[in-house]
């Protein structure tokens, strides 16, 4: 429906309670009742098939944001660590006559420079990753910076915003040098942003490396469960088959031809497997002749008597349908019996019962599945017989002859169906589609946590290179003294051990927070452990590791008599 201009959405949506009380009986009315959904809010939302939520997307700008911050930190990290050489520029422009606001607009400019000549790299990468990036992703974005306004827009606010927060603390540093200290040399740490400072940059860049690292592990052992967890069925080495004809008398044919097959071990023609993304529809129930529907809609399934056997399925009480090319008997599972208000399952056996408009009797009582994905809770399910509904043939075939018999599949297929193209699916892969956006999330985690780390790293390497320079003649008579190599590594490596473990102590409950969030979208989830939290740190302080160990192995390493050599 369309309303009328003007209308508040949310008074509209009210009125819609109008018509249970209207149209429904006083018990109905307070089962049954209609909301309005906005049409833009179909695509992200997932309840109603949507491509994304807008959660997972409000995520991903995030994590663009963190990196954005992190390299941010580290040009501000790098810019204020290096200010020592170019202490006497500054002193003598301004014992020239620079005035402070005129030096800070010269290093704005310097860093707007830079960021603009990143800019035109990011373009040309991005030109480059676009066509990958929009098949990964299922999308058609171009750059097209004259027909889209929002583009250059973005840009442009992009380039002021980065090159305002990466360049202004440093330029105040600079500003600020008094020009007799300056010209003298005599400036200290602590006067062009001494390490408190950098300190407090590199917990803020390992903190977002490590929230990052927390997720991306937390997805990834999600997306284990996804695929490891008992369903309640059996799924390996089931290929699926699409029925073009569901007559009694085609389905017959292709049975006998397949089971004739060395590597077919069983066939079974159904509407959808157990658990299945699409051909998963619920409906009505009245139970027993009860003079009313159940409040409570029920997943209908039809499949042939063999749809047990091939996926496993247990039976708790009564027995498995006969075949039948129309509806005649029932199975029901644990949680429909449970819904129905009966107190054991052997009293629905026998019982007769109307689904989706179609009567027959209750025979058995399947133990429970899982008919969607591990987001949802388990829900009532009826597997009835109907040739007509059955558009799927799934074949469990042998293992140790995969591709074998795929190839005789696919041979009986064309022989059998010569007018249709063959195609297949493996149920496991199908059953993936559930968790499609989470594995996309997954490898852009994977892929942000890589580029933040390596940011870190580049800052980190960086600064021990500028420490090193600092501390050469104190390295030198070090080793005179007697100084181990390990001794001077440690010398370096001690003041960004504590750092990192800072940095996890910020990063672990914002993690936490952050994953509890995802893992509570899940009914059917892993538990969080410190194993998580200790692997993050872990991986972090190998990283760091690496990276210090490299550079102060390297200047342990220097002959003191060069270090302390004076030209």
């Amino acid at each position: 429906m369309l309303l009328k201009p003007g209308t508040d959405a949310s008074k509209a949506d009210k009125a819609m309670a109008g018509i249970s009380t209207k149209y429904y009986n006083s018990k109905d009315a307070k089962t049954f009742k209609f909301h309005l959904q906005p049409l833009s809010d179909i695509h992200m939302n997932q309840e109603f098939g949507g491509a994304i939520t807008k959660s997972q997307l409000i995520a991903l700008s995030l994590i663009g944001l963190f990196l954005i911050i992190t390299a941010c930190v580290n040009f501000i990290n790098l810019a204020t660590a290096q200010a020592l050489g170019r202490s006497k520029e500054i002193g003598v422009r301004k014992a020239m006559g620079s005035r402070k606001g005129q030096l800070f607009w010269q290093f704005i400019i310097e860093t707007g420079f830079i960021t603009l000549i990143a800019f035109v790299l990011a373009s040309g990468a991005a030109y480059l990753a676009l066509p990958s990036m929009n098949e990964l992703l299922s999308t058609r974005v171009t750059l097209d910076w004259l027909k889209d306004i929002n583009q250059p827009v973005f840009v442009a606010c992009l380039l002021i915003v980065v090159t305002f927060i990466s360049g202004s603390y440093p330029g105040l540093v600079l500003a600020g040098f008094q020009p007799i200290m300056a010209l003298k040399g005599k400036l200290t740490q602590n006067q062009i942003g001494g390490f408190s400072i950098r300190k407090g940059l590199v917990v803020t860049q390992f903190a977002i490396s490590q929230t990052l690292l927390i997720g991306t592990i937390v997805i990834t052992s999600q997306m284990r469960f996804n695929s490891e967890a008992d369903m309640g069925f059996k799924k390996d080495a089931i290929v699926l088959l699409s029925v073009p004809e569901t007559t009694p008398a085609k389905q017959s044919a292709m049975r006998a031809r397949f089971s004739q097959l060395p590597g077919v071990e069983k066939v079974a023609f159904l509407s959808a497997p157990p658990a299945s993304p699409e051909n998963n529809f619920d409906t009505n129930i009245r139970y027993a002749g009860r003079p009313e529907e159940e409040k409570f809609t029920i997943f209908y399934k039809t499949g042939d008597p063999e749809y047990l056997a091939m996926f496993g399925l247990k039976l708790v009480a009564g027995r498995n349908m006969v075949p039948s090319d129309t509806t005649r008997e029932y199975l029901l599972n644990e949680t429909a019996v449970q819904k129905l208000g009966v107190k054991s399952p052997q009293e629905v056996i026998g019982k007769n019962v109307n689904i989706n408009g179609r009567s027959g009797i209750i025979v058995g009582v399947m133990k429970d599945f899982h008919n969607k994905s591990f987001r949802e809770k388990i829900d009532p399910v009826c597997l009835t017989t109907k040739a007509a509904d059955n558009t799927q043939c799934a074949l469990k075939i042998s293992s140790r002859k995969l591709p074998a018999t795929l190839v005789s599949i696919e041979k009986a297929w064309n022989e059998t169906n010569p007018d249709y193209i063959y195609s297949y699916q493996f149920l496991d892969e199908h059953l993936q589609r559930f968790y499609e956006t989470d594995q996309l999330l997954l490898q852009l985690m994977w892929l942000f946590a890589g580029i933040a780390i390596f940011i870190g790293s580049l800052g980190l390497y960086g600064l021990i290179s500028f420490m090193v320079a600092q501390k050469t003649k104190e390295i030198g008579v070090r080793k005179t003294l007697g100084a181990s190599v390990g001794s001077i590594v440690w010398l370096f490596g001690r003041q960004f051990a504590h750092l990192l473990v800072v940095a996890f102590v910020i990063a672990a409950p914002i993690g936490w927070w952050l994953v509890d969030k995802y893992l509570a979208d899940f009914q059917y989830h892993i538990e969080l452990n410190l194993t998580t939290f200790i692997v993050a740190l872990g991986m972090t302080f190998l990283i760091a590791i690496v990276t210090v160990g490299y550079r102060s192995v390297k200047a342990a390493l220097i002959n003191p008599v060069n270090a302390l050599r004076s030209e």
